[in-house]
């Protein structure tokens, strides 16, 4: 589709100025064989190219006659042409679908550091969910035009195309995009978007799907920051339920998406804080300021810790996992400003 619009718009360009050039061409040869006043050479320039059939201003020499010959003979196809350029251009622009495509693409050159989802399948929408539920950017590339007909919306934001094509990625605007989800169902493909938009954007955050153990490690070497089994979650999970079961429902109980219910939350030292000053977990007494607990950490070089002690500095660059009920939740947000 951009490559139809690239495209017209170039012929309509060429037809302008191949018409300004036969005209510019006409009104000084006129001007200059046949003496004519700029308005009068203008007027013969455009009957001529037209071929409608008017006579003459003023009778023609030799030379102005074999002039208008040579016009003529330069300049119909070249009228015929740019016409019909034009006026198929003005028609596309009034086609429903195209309108709704321009729509779109404005939309989607506004979009800044957003997540690009790759399909539109049973985890392309399990993705797109949360990602509305945190208010976060995103556009969602899918193949099928049935799919994304049957899921417009306002909320959502459609891509037509094939994202093994780097002109897909880059009109979806990878390269100023913040990370990239891969939800396709064949791992070969995956791969090859994987290691399509780490060539483009070296410092994108790429998130994967695979299928198969074997292409674990081929898409982790493509240069995906995370690859997802999701047979292998959905197996551990089940098998977890027959083990531990209490804790497992309890785990499925903490909920971390919609704005009333969630009582996890991740929150990083640049959200708390707008100095670089270092601060104990002591020192920010979240407990009592919130109720909330801390319960994870991750130091600014990506080294997790769980349940970390209260002499635990926090440095810019780091994070915290939060625990708590969902108004002391938001009671974190509201006093630390998040």
């Amino acid at each position: 589709m951009i490559k139809f619009f690239n495209q017209g718009r170039q012929k309509v360009y060429i037809a302008i100025i191949l018409l300004i050039i036969v005209i510019s061409i006409g009104v000084i040869g006129f001007r200059y064989f046949s003496n004519y006043s700029w308005i009068n050479a203008l007027y013969m320039t455009v009957i001529t190219m037209s071929t409608v059939g008017f006579s003459e201003v003023q009778p023609l020499d030799d030379n102005a006659k074999l002039f208008t010959i040579f016009l003529i003979a330069t300049s119909v196809s070249i009228f015929a042409y740019s016409v019909s350029v034009i006026t198929e251009y003005i028609i596309s622009k009034n086609d429903p679908k195209k309108a709704q495509y321009r729509k779109t693409q404005k939309m989607i050159d506004k979009l800044d550091n957003h997540i690009i989802i790759v399909g539109y399948g049973r985890n392309g929408k399990q993705s797109a969910v949360k990602l509305l539920a945190y208010d976060k950017p995103f556009i969602i590339i899918e193949k099928d035009m049935d799919v994304i007909e049957k899921h417009q919306s306002d909320q959502l934001l459609f891509l037509n195309g094939n994202a093994t094509e780097d002109g897909v990625l880059i009109q979806a605007g990878i390269k100023n995009a913040a990370c990239l989800i891969c939800t396709l169902p064949e791992d070969a493909d995956n791969l090859f978007i994987v290691l399509s938009a780490r060539q483009i954007n070296k410092d994108l955050k790429i998130i994967s799907r695979a299928s198969q153990d074997a292409s674990y490690k081929k898409i982790r070497l493509a240069g995906a920051d995370n690859v997802i089994m999701p047979d292998r979650i959905g197996g551990d999970h089940m098998a977890s339920l027959v083990v531990v079961p209490d804790l497992i429902e309890f785990l499925d109980n903490l909920s971390i998406v919609g704005k009333k219910s969630i009582n996890i939350e991740e929150v990083s030292f640049e959200d708390m804080f707008d100095d670089k000053k270092e601060r104990t977990i002591l020192n920010i007494d979240m407990r009592s300021r919130t109720g909330c607990t801390i319960i994870g950490y991750k130091s600014p070089e990506g080294e997790y810790i769980v349940n970390p002690e209260t002499n635990t500095v926090l440095r810019p660059g780091s994070k915290v996992v939060v625990l708590g009920r969902p108004e002391q939740i938001n009671l974190l947000n509201k006093e630390f400003n998040i």
